[in-house]
C-alpha cells in the first residue's frame, strides 16, 4: 500500500463534501476546515494501523474495505461535532476511528446479506474470499472497535454496546420484515433508524462527549444524527437506481437485484392499490425478481416475501431498474429523504450560530444532494 495514499485521500474529503469552499469563508471557519481536514488524516492513518492483524488472511480480508476508499463521513462527522468542545483532541481521534471501524464491519455483515457483489467499486468480500470469512472480518473489525472504545471509558463502552445492539436489531428486523399488522414503511423507516441513523447519531454524539462540549447540546446533536441517518440511507435508496455504476461503485438496481426492500418499492405497492399502471409495474417485477411464495423457495423462517428470489436476467433487470427509477414512487422517496433532512437541520436549532451550526447545515445539504 502506498504510504501516501491515507493523507492524500484524506486532506480532500471536507473539500470533496463541500465544506472548505462553499462554507468555510471566513479565516475561523478556514481554520476550523484546517484543523478537520488535520484530524481526518490522522484518522486515516490510524486507521490503517487499527485493521492491522497478525494473522494474514485476518489482516488482508479486514484492510480490504479500506483500502477501497470512502469519503470517511461519519468521522468527519465526530470531528464536526468535537468543534463545540475542545477540538480533535486524542479521545475524538480515537472515537471516530472506533465508529467507522464499526461500519466497515456492518459493511462486510450487510453485503453477505444482500448477496451484494460490489462494494466501494471492487468485488465485495464475500465475492473474493466466500460467506464466512467476510462475516468473520466484520466481527473482527466489530472486536477491534470496541478494544478502541474500552480505551475510553465506561461511557464509550455503553455508547458502543447501545449502538451496536440496535444495528443488530436493526439488521434482524430487516431481515424478518414486518408483522401482518403492521404498516410496512413505518417499519422499514425503523430499520434505517436502527442501521444507519444509530451508528450516524454515535458518531455525532461522540465529538460532544469526547470533545468535552456542552452535554446540553448532545440531545440534539444526536436528533441530528439519527435523522440525517435516515436521509441518507433514503438517498441511497434513490442512488441504488442510478444509471451510472462508476460513481456509486454499484451495478444498477443491486438491491432489486438481490429482493432487498427499499422506499422507492415500498411507495410502488402503496401507489398501485389505485393506479393501473403502477400496478403492472408491481406485477412484472414481482414475476421477474421477486418469488411470490417465499415457502416454494425452501426457507421456513423468512416471513418476508422479498427475501429469497429467482435471479432474472440482466435486460430484464435493467428494464425494471429504468422504469422504476423514473417512476412517482422514486420520486416520493427523494421528497422524504429532503423532508428528513429538513428535520435533521430543525433540531440543530438549539446549537451556537457559527461555523460548527454552519457547516453541520451545509453537511445535511451534502447528503440529499448525492442524487441530483
Amino acid at each position: 500500500m502506498n504510504p501516501s495514499l491515507p493523507v492524500r485521500r484524506a486532506s480532500s474529503l471536507a473539500a470533496n463534501l463541500g465544506l472548505s469552499e462553499r462554507v468555510f469563508a471566513s479565516s475561523a471557519d478556514r481554520a476550523m476546515a484546517r484543523a478537520i481536514d488535520d484530524g481526518l488524516e490522522r484518522i486515516e492513518t490510524g486507521l490503517v494501523d487499527q485493521v492491522r492483524f497478525a494473522d494474514p488472511i485476518a489482516d488482508v480480508a479486514s484492510r480490504y474495505l479500506l483500502e477501497a476508499g470512502g469519503k470517511r463521513v461519519r468521522p468527519m462527522l465526530t470531528l464536526l461535532t468535537a468543534q463545540l468542545g475542545d477540538g480533535v483532541v486524542d479521545d475524538v481521534v480515537s472515537a471516530a476511528m472506533a465508529v467507522e471501524i464499526t461500519h466497515l464491519g456492518s459493511l462486510y455483515h450487510d453485503d453477505v446479506m444482500d448477496e451484494s457483489e460490489r462494494r466501494r467499486g471492487v468485488p465485495s468480500a464475500q465475492t473474493v474470499w466466500g460467506n464466512s470469512v467476510a462475516i468473520l472480518t466484520g466481527d473482527l473489525l466489530f472486536a477491534r472497535a470496541s478494544q478502541l472504545m474500552a480505551g475510553l471509558g465506561e461511557r464509550a463502552i455503553r455508547m458502543q454496546a447501545d449502538t451496536f445492539e440496535r444495528l443488530v436489531l436493526g439488521q434482524l428486523n430487516e431481515t424478518v420484515g414486518p408483522d401482518p399488522d403492521e404498516d410496512p414503511i413505518e417499519h422499514y423507516i425503523q430499520v434505517l433508524a436502527d442501521k444507519t441513523g444509530s451508528l450516524i447519531a454515535a458518531a455525532a454524539q461522540s465529538g460532544i462527549v469526547f470533545g468535552n462540549a456542552d452535554p446540553a447540546l448532545e440531545a440534539p446533536i444526536i436528533e441530528f444524527g439519527e435523522r440525517i441517518g435516515v436521509a441518507f440511507q433514503l438517498i441511497d435508496d434513490v442512488i441504488d437506481l442510478s444509471p451510472q455504476p462508476e460513481e456509486t461503485g454499484k451495478v444498477p438496481g443491486t438491491d432489486l437485484r438481490a429482493g432487498v426492500v427499499t422506499l422507492p418499492l415500498l411507495r410502488l405497492r402503496e401507489i398501485a392499490a389505485t393506479d393501473a399502471a403502477s400496478a403492472t409495474l408491481l406485477e412484472r417485477i414481482s414475476r421477474d425478481v421477486l418469488p411470490a411464495d417465499p415457502a416454494a423457495a425452501g426457507d421456513p423462517f423468512d416471513t418476508n416475501t422479498l427475501a429469497a428470489r429467482v435471479v432474472p436476467s440482466r435486460a430484464t433487470v435493467d428494464a425494471l431498474v429504468d422504469e422504476l427509477r423514473e417512476h412517482e414512487a422514486t420520486r416520493a422517496t427523494l421528497a422524504e429523504a429532503h423532508r428528513w433532512a429538513r428535520e435533521a437541520v430543525a433540531a440543530l436549532a438549539p446549537l451556537p450560530e457559527g461555523s460548527v451550526k454552519k457547516a453541520l447545515t451545509r453537511f445535511a445539504d451534502t447528503i440529499v444532494e448525492r442524487s441530483s
